[in-house]
Parts: structure tokens; C-alpha cells; sequence
């Protein structure tokens, strides 16, 4: 077996709250909608894209969100990131136990955990 990359990151999301993830990851975090193919469009949920990443937010019932398994999203200015969230009145986390890397947490709409991380 031989395995080349991750091809995407799945989420759950609560039923019939599409918008509020285009607002949330589209319009905070900058990734694009994707359109998902027509027979796993009926089922709801949102796809997104940015560099190096697709995410896909599936319709979970009954949803619960996800407080400790997360995707990592990469940046190379964490600075900048806090400032865009602090802008748009998005909490975070700071979290400095890993020794250089700087990291933080924040929550979808939903309640998932999401972390923005900066390598050196």
C-alpha cells in the first residue's frame, strides 16, 4: 500500500445550516465553496477549497460537534490571523504547549474545533 497525501478533512454540521458555514469558512476564513456533486448535493452540507486545502461539512443528525478532533490549518503569519479574527469579533485560543510552534484554536458555528497553526 502505498499512500500519497490527504485528500480532504470532513466535518459535521448541524442539518440546514448551509449558510452560516459559507459564512463562516468562506467569509472568515477565505475558502471557496465548492459544488459538490449532484448526487451528494440532496444530502446537504457544504464543500470548500483553498491552497492546499479541501474541507467538506457533512450533514450530521443528531449532530455533535467536534471538541477535540480537528483539522490544522496552516499559515505562515499567525499574527495576522489573530488580528482578521479579532477584527471580525472571532474568539481564539492561544495555545503554546508544543515548544516553536505557534498555535491557536477556534470554533466553527457549529462548535468545532478548528486550529490555525504557524511553523517556524
Amino acid at each position: 500500500m502505498h499512500l500519497t497525501g490527504l485528500d480532504h478533512v470532513q466535518l459535521a454540521m448541524p442539518p440546514g445550516q448551509e449558510d452560516a458555514a459559507i459564512a463562516f469558512y468562506a467569509g472568515i476564513l477565505g475558502l471557496a465553496p465548492v459544488p459538490k456533486p449532484a448526487a451528494l448535493a440532496a444530502r446537504g452540507g457544504v464543500w470548500f477549497a483553498g491552497r492546499g486545502i479541501a474541507l467538506h461539512l457533512g450533514v450530521e443528525t443528531p449532530f455533535t460537534p467536534a471538541k477535540k478532533a480537528h483539522p490544522a490549518l496552516a499559515t505562515p503569519d499567525l499574527a495576522a490571523v489573530r488580528a482578521h479574527l479579532d477584527a471580525r469579533d472571532i474568539p481564539w485560543v492561544c495555545d503554546n504547549a508544543a515548544p516553536g510552534l505557534a498555535r491557536l484554536y477556534i470554533a466553527d458555528p457549529f462548535g468545532n474545533r478548528i486550529e490555525i497553526v504557524e511553523r517556524p
